[in-house]
This record gives C-alpha cells, sequence and structure tokens, in this order.
C-alpha cells in the first residue's frame, strides 16, 4: 500500500496524461445516472455514482429560484459521514443516494450539484428535475397578493413554515414569492409542530418526525410522554424542544421539555406552581387555579431564554409569565391588570408596571425574545373567555407588539407595534417571529373572525427598515389554514446540524511590541479535539482606505500555562500551508503568519506582535476548521491598542450555522491596569453592527444596559462601572463590533473586546 501512490504517479509520467497539479476533483469521476420521485413531487432522489467515494468531503445542491425571483436558492449540503451514516452513500460500489427537496411542483427545476473533495477542491454538475403536479387543498400555492414580493433584497429569510392543520399534508413550507416548496407526507392534520435539528416534529397523537427528504420517524407516542394530547405550540427549550401538553388533572397548564428522541428533560407544572405561589402569600389558588376540563390558563406558547435561564410562557387567558427554568420559581408577570389575576396580591406582586404610553398584551400568543432581550408577542386583543366576572379589555384590533422589560425597577415599556391602523381584527392564533433583528414575520391568523365569511389568515414580512417586502391573504376558518407561522433558512442547510456557535473571529488594532501587541484568547470547550486556523494580516490591508499597517505581523500560540506551542513569521512556511491554501484561507502577503493547529480542550492565548518598532494595523484571526466537531469556540477575546480615527479596536465574528446564539459582548478597560497594563483605556464605548453595517446594539457604561440583571446573573459583570457590555440574541451572519473609547486621545491606550458564548 505505501507503494501504491508511486506507481501511479510513475504510470502517469510515463504517458503523460495526467497534469503535474491535478487535484482530487480531477481525478475522481462523478456521474448523475437517475432520478426518482420522493413522497411529494416537492422532494426527488438523484442517484450518482462516484469512482472514489473516499475523498468526497461532501455534496450540495442549489435548485434555482424562477426567472425574476430575488429569493435566495434553495440549498443543502451533505457531510460524507452524513450520507454514510443514513445508508445514502455506499463506498463499496461507489452509489450514492442523494435527496432534493423544496423543488417547485410541476415544474422544470434547474438543480446544481457541487462535489467537495477533502484536498479543497471542487467540482460542479448540473441537471433539471421535472415534477408533477400537486393538488393543494389549503390554496397556500395561490394566495390573494394585497401586495407582490418586492425586488428588495434587504429581507432576512426567504422561506416560511406554515402551520397549518387545513389537509393530511402538514405542515408545509412557502417561499417569500408565495410558492409551495414543501408539505408533510406523514398524514398528519395538526397545526402543532415545529422545526428542530433540520427536521419538522408534529403532533400526531404523540411526537412525529418528519425529515426534509420525506423519513418518517415515530418518536414518541401521548402514554410515552404521560399525557393525553399534545396542543397548540412545539418551541425550542434551552436544549431540545417544550411541549404544551394535557395531563388528567389538567388542561393547557402544564409543559414538558423533551430531546430529539422524545426522552422528558424537564417538566413545568402552571397550576402548581402558581397555587402554591398563591398558598405562600396567603390567597386561595382554588379561586384561580381550575383542575380538568376547566380551561384557566390557557397555555399556547413558550420561550426559552439563555441570557437568565428562564421560561417565559403564554397564558391566554391571563397574562405573559416568566419563571425560573431550573425551580420554576415565579420572576414575572405581564398582563392585563383589570383582569382578575391582578386581585391577588401574591400574583400582583410580580407584575410590571406599564409605562403611561404603553398598552398590555391580552389574549397574547407567540412570545418569543428578541435580539435586544426585548419581549415580542402577538396581541391579539381578545380578553378572558373563562373568567367571565372579570375578563378584562376587550380590543376592536390585533397588534404585534414588542416591550423592554425593566426587571430591576419591575416596568414594561411597549418599544413597537405594528398596529395597521387599528383596522385589522385577529382573535385568535396569530404571531409574530423576528428572524435577523428587525425583520419580521406577521401572522394574522383570523382575520375577521367571527363577522367576516369566511375569514382568511394573512402573512406579512418587514424587513428592518419597516419597509413592507410582502402582504398574502389566505381563505380559512379557525386556525387551521396558518397558526402562528415562523421563518427558515433553508438557503444553507447542513447536514448534519450545525449548532449555534462561533465559526470566527478577527480582530483589527494597532500592532506593536510588548504591551501594544494584538493579543487574542479563545477557550475550546467540550470533550474533542479543535482544529483552528490562526491568522495574522498586516500588508494586505493596506489596500483598505490606506491605512498604515504593520508591515511584517508575527503570532505565537501560549496554552493555559503560557508555554509557547506555535510559533509563524511566514505563512508558506508553517507546516499546515497546503491545508491553509485547501481552505482557501492563505494570506495575500507572504510576509503574514498563519498556522493550523489541532487542540485539546482548554484555554489558549495568540499574541501578534510586529518586527518593527513603530506600530501598525493589523488583523488577528482565528477560524473554527471543525465545526461538526464535539467541541467549540468560546469565550473569544481580544486586547489591543485603542486610539482615535482608524486607531479603534474592530472585533469581528461569524455566528454559525443554524439557530439564534445568544452572546454577552463586553469591552473593558480601567480594570485591566490590575493585571499590569499602564496605560489602559479609560472609558471604553463598544458599537455592535451587522453583516450590512447597520448598528444593532451597544453600550457605554454596562449599568446602564437593559440586560445588567442577566449580565451579573451570569456572572459576566465588568469589574468597573466605566466599562460597556451588553447582550444579543443574534441569529448566523457575520458581526463586527468597535471598541472606541469616550475619552480617546492621540495616545493610543489598551482595551480588551470579549465575546462570551452562553
Amino acid at each position: 500500500m505505501t507503494r501504491r501512490p508511486l506507481l501511479i504517479v510513475s504510470a502517469l509520467l510515463i504517458f503523460g496524461s495526467h497534469p503535474a497539479n491535478a487535484t482530487q476533483a480531477d481525478d475522481t469521476t462523478v456521474t448523475i445516472i437517475d432520478q426518482n420521485a420522493g413522497p411529494t413531487p416537492f422532494i426527488s432522489q438523484l442517484s450518482l455514482t462516484a469512482s472514489d467515494t473516499s475523498v468526497l468531503s461532501k455534496i450540495q445542491f442549489k435548485i434555482s429560484p424562477k426567472i425574476g425571483s430575488v429569493t435566495r436558492p434553495l440549498s443543502a449540503t451533505y457531510s460524507n459521514d452524513y450520507l454514510t451514516g443514513r445508508g445514502y452513500l455506499i463506498p463499496a460500489t461507489g452509489e450514492i443516494f442523494l435527496p432534493v427537496y423544496g423543488l417547485y411542483a410541476n415544474f422544470e427545476n434547474a438543480v446544481t450539484l457541487t462535489y467537495y473533495f477533502n484536498d479543497g477542491s471542487s467540482k460542479q454538475d448540473a441537471t433539471t428535475v421535472t415534477t408533477a403536479a400537486f393538488t393543494d387543498d389549503c390554496g397556500y400555492d395561490n394566495p390573494i397578493k394585497l401586495q407582490e414580493r418586492t425586488d428588495a433584497t434587504s429581507l432576512s429569510y426567504d422561506y416560511i413554515m406554515i402551520k397549518g392543520a387545513c389537509s393530511t399534508f402538514s405542515p408545509q413550507v412557502i417561499d417569500t414569492d408565495g410558492a409551495l416548496r414543501w408539505v408533510g407526507p406523514a398524514g398528519a392534520e395538526r397545526y402543532t409542530s415545529a422545526f428542530f435539528d433540520n427536521a419538522f416534529y408534529v403532533a400526531k397523537e404523540g411526537l412525529t418526525r418528519i425529515d426534509l427528504d420525506g423519513t418518517i420517524t415515530t418518536i414518541a407516542s401521548n402514554a410515552d410522554l404521560g399525557v393525553t394530547f399534545l396542543h397548540h405550540n412545539i418551541d425550542r427549550g434551552k436544549s431540545g424542544l417544550i411541549l404544551d401538553v394535557d395531563t388528567t388533572e389538567q388542561l393547557e397548564s402544564v409543559n414538558i421539555e423533551v430531546d430529539a428522541t422524545g426522552k422528558i428533560l424537564k417538566e413545568w407544572n402552571l397550576g402548581q406552581i402558581i397555587s402554591e405561589a398563591m398558598t405562600a402569600a396567603g390567597d386561595d389558588p382554588t379561586q384561580f387555579v381550575f383542575p380538568s376540563p376547566d380551561d384557566w390558563f390557557h397555555n399556547n406558547a413558550t420561550t426559552y431564554n439563555r441570557a437568565d435561564d428562564s421560561l417565559i410562557v403564554s397564558s391566554r387567558e391571563n397574562f405573559v409569565i416568566c419563571i425560573d427554568y431550573e425551580t420554576g420559581s415565579i420572576k414575572w408577570i405581564l398582563g392585563d391588570p383589570t383582569k382578575l389575576w391582578h386581585t391577588f396580591p401574591s400574583l400582583a406582586q410580580y407584575a410590571f408596571t406599564l409605562a403611561s404610553d404603553s398598552l398590555p398584551p391580552i389574549g397574547q400568543h407567540a412570545p418569543s425574545v428578541t435580539y435586544d432581550q426585548g419581549l415580542l408577542v402577538f396581541d391579539n386583543g381578545t380578553n378572558s373567555r373563562f373568567f367571565t366576572d372579570m375578563p378584562g379589555v376587550n380590543r376592536t384590533f390585533a397588534s404585534p407588539r414588542k416591550y423592554r422589560l425593566d426587571t430591576p425597577n419591575m416596568t414594561a415599556t411597549e418599544v413597537w407595534n405594528y398596529e395597521m391602523d387599528q383596522t385589522v381584527k385577529s382573535p385568535f392564533c396569530s404571531s409574530v417571529y423576528e428572524d435577523a433583528p428587525l425583520n419580521y414575520l406577521l401572522d394574522y391568523a383570523m382575520v375577521g373572525f367571527p363577522d367576516a365569511q369566511p375569514p382568511h389568515a394573512r402573512l406579512l414580512g418587514l424587513d428592518a427598515a419597516g419597509e413592507k417586502i410582502f402582504d398574502y391573504q389566505y381563505v380559512t376558518s379557525t386556525c387551521e389554514e396558518a397558526f402562528s407561522s415562523i421563518p427558515l433558512h433553508l438557503e444553507s442547510t447542513a447536514f448534519p446540524t450545525v449548532l449555534p456557535r462561533m465559526l470566527n473571529i478577527s480582530t483589527r488594532g494597532l500592532i506593536g511590541k510588548e504591551q501594544a501587541s494584538l493579543i487574542a484568547g479563545f477557550i475550546v470547550t467540550g470533550t474533542a479535539d479543535k482544529t483552528v486556523l490562526l491568522r495574522a494580516l498586516g500588508p494586505s490591508l493596506g489596500g483598505a482606505g490606506g491605512l498604515s499597517v504593520s508591515t511584517d505581523p508575527v503570532l505565537t500560540l501560549f496554552d493555559s500555562t503560557g508555554t509557547a506551542i506555535a510559533l509563524n513569521d511566514d505563512w508558506q512556511s508553517d507546516p499546515g500551508a497546503a491545508q491553509i491554501i485547501a481552505n482557501g484561507l492563505a494570506p495575500t502577503d507572504t510576509a503574514e503568519a498563519a498556522t493550523i493547529q489541532t487542540l485539546a480542550p482548554g484555554a489558549y492565548t495568540f499574541v501578534v506582535t510586529g518586527k518593527d518598532s513603530t506600530a501598525g494595523i493589523g488583523l488577528a484571526e482565528a477560524y473554527d476548521l471543525s465545526p461538526l466537531s464535539a467541541s467549540k469556540l468560546a469565550n473569544l477575546s481580544t486586547r489591543g491598542l485603542v486610539g482615535t480615527g482608524d486607531d479603534v479596536l474592530i472585533g469581528g465574528f461569524i455566528v454559525g450555522e443554524v439557530e439564534t446564539n445568544t452572546q454577552v459582548i463586553r469591552a473593558r478597560g480601567p480594570s485591566l491596569a490590575s493585571s499590569g497594563i499602564s496605560a489602559p483605556l479609560g472609558d471604553p464605548m463598544l458599537t455592535v453592527y451587522d453583516a450590512n453595517g447597520v448598528a444593532i446594539g451597544g453600550n457605554d457604561s454596562w449599568r446602564d444596559d437593559i440586560s445588567a440583571p442577566q449580565i451579573e446573573q451570569n456572572g459576566l459583570a465588568p469589574p468597573d462601572d466605566a466599562e460597556s457590555a451588553t447582550i444579543l440574541r443574534l441569529p448566523a451572519g457575520a458581526y463586527t463590533t468597535i471598541v472606541t473609547g469616550a475619552d480617546a486621545n492621540d495616545t493610543p491606550a489598551v482595551g480588551l473586546f470579549e465575546l462570551f458564548d452562553l
């Protein structure tokens, strides 16, 4: 075996038929040989053969949008291991069965395949998948378009999961053009569903998983879960899915969290939690909490807030209530104070006081936490149906509302709404969800009910500027057409799922010697080794606005004991230079530094210095090259000089790949003096920008931030009150944090940018 490569090279050289720089893409033949229709017209399976499957790292498919569409192509990438594990890749025969989903029905779909190889090379192929028509009993493929999708590409999402129960094809996926792109083949007729781990989980006499390729798996029956029924929403939990369930004792007031296999992780009985709180404060819970079949609570959705480890539960009859995830103790209540619950001192003590110009949520659905730690709900405006003696306010219109919650002072302020001139009534089942910051999907589930005949559902998209991008209407009866629809990102799905994590961090700042070095730190958490690429750039930055750059940066990597374990001055001298090139991350200047290292779990620091005595601007970067491993990069930080003009500390990071991540972002200065820094930044300020350069958050003094209580709760309060910190929930994407100094002058001072993954 050790001689075989030499023999092959020798033979090729003799016959002159093999280029000296041939890649695995050149050497491997991959052929599309057949295609087979899937369980619905939206799914197909391509049959391929490869001359050598061992060199294939992954395969991507991409479906071209219809002509004139500005939606991003629906695309997915399958790793070799995933295909092999599913039985879709057979090494012994070279056969590959590639699922392609999200096709247009009754259409000739242009599909591009990209084959990626272990040496970093790739090549493409193309085919046409012709699909059959689909009988759409719900009318999703033919909405009344109150506003066509605009040509704007500013909307952060292009696909929508509709939780419809109007046919046996639940759930459904449309794109923002209004075209149907996927339906559930499990025979489910329920709107109780969620998207989790690249699959749909549907309540069907228990919990059923439907993979995007159409595979159906029974996860657990109601009996397995110890419940009688799954109702309303399935929502993201701390690590699994939170189900709204009925038991023999309680109707619509119990939640359980389960993992992807249906194993129960946690349970919260709101009847018990509220009864115990009322009893402890001297109130009689039998005047408020009732056993089944009384619908006294009517739980319709939950959300988990990682910032303070809490569960937020929507009780349509009463309020939004927040409980501690671990203990179940009540933390706060937001609701209409004219309802019965507020007459009990035991519950009123937890109530937020609303600002004078703020309306409380009434009959709300779909609570969620926004990127800046606000509370977002859809206020249906419908009063209590059970507590008829004190039903509370009843409004004639519905509106999504966002609240800023000041928990130390127990005040709530409405900071955003979309009231449609107070003309749209949608009394039940509606939702609003934020995708990227300030990008919303609004679902008015029952417009005009019960007066309109028939009522209709309405889906509406808003971009970050508040512009309406589309507005579609569907005939419905009650909630069956569109219940709590959510944005989906099917333009870049990865198999297996890549969980939220930092994939890259980079910091630009002045590079000099000693305390003027640019110092980056990170922790490898988990159980497996992590492969990282570290870079120090300088000369190649000169073209970006004529910066005064570091001409010859050097990087040194240290472990937690302070021992230098790697050093590089010229990236081409690194043993991993070929792999750096294969990953497309080779610096463009030979004087710049880079190294690839495989690191065991632990804390690491890499220091970037300059050979020149004059400080210049440089860039320190860390890339995660093994995002699918059981470890991840966490607690990322960079220390550098902060001055004026270009001489600021700029931290960039990438959140990947599928789900929202919660970050604590800090900028420190004064407290660095205790670490021996002779010239610390006196008053650091931070501003966070998205990939479009829009400021989405910032802070000067951390105690002034709305997230200050959560920052303290997580043990991440900066040591000095003049330092900055904020908490943001960020979807996958690229972000930049700029650290400046309120007291900045011509003499640069040392500041520290830090990023903590909750």
